[in-house]
């Protein structure tokens, strides 16, 4: 037997579990002999995924592996330890997930010690949203902490792509007479001078020299994310918040943040001030009413022109669906940038309606999943005035869908 063999022996032992080991043992080949390192990774992923008993899971190595974490508060801290240390960061955060989801294991989120060692990630912060109300006093601060590394990773990764593609759409709107090199308008100042084109000497000798404006008007546009918190939008819902929380913080930008299930929340006061605190004002699940909430949101578009108008949600409507329709298609007409995020996450497009996202796409409203590293894109595009229709198609091509 070679070594490659044996190593994928074992690898085919830490995937199946212990029930598999006497199976293995018939191969032939010496059975399987995992090292310490092998052995503490089993130990670990066998408390989650392994529901053999002590008794049923006792090796011819003299090892065995106990399912279960039970509710020792040292058990689950080594455990969290190991699976750190054995796994990279994204297994981390499904192993995570599946341990409060398969096994309850929601002391993890009530202890401070236990939590202050959960890895931070869109996942948990879902969670704890989603258990908020359930969460013990002596642990809220701990469980902020965690929201606020998530939220604070998410705006070191976006906010300066997201402020370069605002200030870049919004700086070449208008002129200024102040000289820049890096700022010259070419088109402009070629288009408005060709009469003073010299025909003998083949030389454009311009007139006026038009540059850039790098100035910003404060509030020139409007933006309204209007976000659906059913459970099934858990991560597209946190993206969305963050986004508008950078949105928020632009004077060029007059941001207004809402969420909806069958009632509507207007978090543009929380977005600008502190968006940890507006995520824990989130209440994921429930129903939808997407036209109550656009009928909310309606009320802030004074210039069509002026407005992008981006609905995340996965279109399935509780409410009245054929006004929610209209009230879209209106909007759409009236001037107003409207977009439908079926999804904004790194997870893809989702469950959704695909009817209304057909019927809104036959409108000229693009419907799509969008991952928030393309989100700049799409925002400097409806800025500048592009075709929506197209510009959502080479999104989604850049990732693939």
């Amino acid at each position: 037997m070679t070594m490659i063999d044996q190593e994928q022996l074992n690898r085919w032992r830490l995937i199946l579990g212990a029930a598999s080991e006497e199976k293995l043992q018939s191969f032939g080949t010496g059975g399987v002999h995992l090292d310490e390192e092998s052995r503490l990774m089993d130990e670990a992923l066998a408390a989650i995924y392994d529901d053999t008993s002590a008794s049923s899971a006792e090796s011819d190595t003299g090892g065995s592996r106990k399912a279960g974490l039970g509710a020792s508060a040292p058990k689950l801290a080594k455990w969290l330890g190991d699976i750190r240390t054995f796994f990279p960061p994204d297994v981390v955060s499904v192993i995570q997930a599946d341990a409060i989801e398969r096994k309850g294991l929601h002391q993890l989120l009530y202890e401070p010690e236990l939590l202050s060692q959960v890895k931070p990630d869109i996942q948990m912060v879902a969670t704890l949203m989603a258990l908020k109300g359930k969460i013990p006093e002596r642990t809220k601060e701990t469980a902020r902490q965690l929201v606020k590394a998530v939220v604070d990773e998410i705006v070191k990764r976006l906010s300066q792509d997201l402020r370069r593609a605002v200030t870049g759409a919004l700086n070449r709107r208008q002129h200024s007479p102040l000289p820049s090199a890096t700022g010259l308008d070419w088109n402009t100042t070629i288009r408005k001078n060709l009469k003073h084109y010299d025909k003998e000497r083949g030389l454009l000798l311009p007139e006026k020299v038009y540059f850039f404006d790098r100035a910003r008007r404060s509030k020139e546009w409007t933006v309204i994310l209007d976000i659906d918190q059913s459970g099934s939008m858990a991560g597209s819902v946190i993206y969305a918040s963050i986004i508008g929380s950078i949105f928020a913080s632009m004077p060029a930008l007059d941001t207004r943040v809402v969420a909806f299930d069958t009632e509507v929340v207007d978090l543009s006061e929380q977005c600008a001030e502190d968006p940890v605190d507006m995520l824990f004002g989130i209440q994921l699940g429930g129903g939808t009413d997407i036209n109550k909430s656009i009928s909310y949101c309606s009320s802030f578009i004074t210039e069509p022109k002026k407005t992008l108008f981006i609905l995340v949600s996965d279109l399935f409507e509780g409410g009245n669906r054929t006004e929610m329709l209209q009230r879209l298609i209106d909007m759409h007409q009236a001037g107003v940038k409207t977009i439908c995020l079926l999804a904004l996450s790194d997870e893809g497009v989702p469950s959704y309606d695909e009817a209304v996202a057909k019927k809104l796409s036959q409108y000229g409203i693009p419907c799509f999943g969008c991952s928030p590293d393309k989100l700049p894109e799409l925002i400097e595009g409806a800025l500048k005035g592009y075709d929506l229709s197209l510009l959502a198609e080479k999104v989604k091509q850049g990732q693939g869908k």
